[in-house]
């Protein structure tokens, strides 16, 4: 498994950090939160860059709230510039896990347009062009994200990310805090 070093650097430049900022407010450029952090935009992006490179960087409190569409799921929500972090993170990091995915792997990665014509593909398929019937198995693992084995992600992670500051990314929002690249 081929590892990448220190790419801390890559997570907080410039350029990184206002693509990511606009990864981040696609269709949200009429949100309030979106406009707050618009109208200081320069300022807010060298904020996040000096947070991040002076070790400082502190993620806000989740937003938790219960959505019922169609069914009951608790959802946690991260305030905007985190979300400008996230996006920064995963512009680096997604290249390096990207290629172990399985191709049909599609969610938060290639979007629905993908996925639905992946599966207009398979079902011409199965169906020998739409001439005979075939059957789709609908799945979902119950409360996947709270019952992944997270030891096995991070042994994974740090396989791949050697940068112990931006591993540390995660560690932050756990309660811990980072000085000098190091958690406390």
């Amino acid at each position: 498994m081929k590892s990448c070093n220190n790419f801390y650097e890559k997570i907080a430049s410039y350029n990184n950090l206002n693509l990511a900022y606009e990864k981040a407010r696609i269709n949200k450029s009429k949100k309030d939160y979106v406009i707050d952090f618009e109208k200081n935009l320069n300022i807010n992006i060298k904020s996040l860059r000096t947070e991040l490179l002076l070790n400082y960087y502190q993620p806000m409190p989740l937003k938790t709230f219960i959505l019922r569409d169609p069914k009951t799921r608790k959802i946690s929500k991260s305030d905007f510039r985190d979300r400008v972090i996230h996006h920064a993170l995963v512009n680096v990091i997604e290249p390096i896990f990207d290629k172990t995915f399985i191709y049909d792997s599609c969610a938060n990665r290639k979007g629905t347009s993908f996925a639905i014509k992946r599966f207009e593909k398979f079902q011409r398929k199965v169906t020998k062009n739409y001439s005979s019937g075939g059957y789709c198995f609908k799945a979902d693992i119950k409360h996947y994200f709270q019952e992944v084995n997270h030891d096995i992600l991070i042994s994974i992670i740090k396989r791949k990310i050697k940068s112990q500051k931006s591993r540390c990314l995660k560690s932050i929002r756990d309660g811990r805090h980072m000085q000098n690249g190091q958690i406390r």
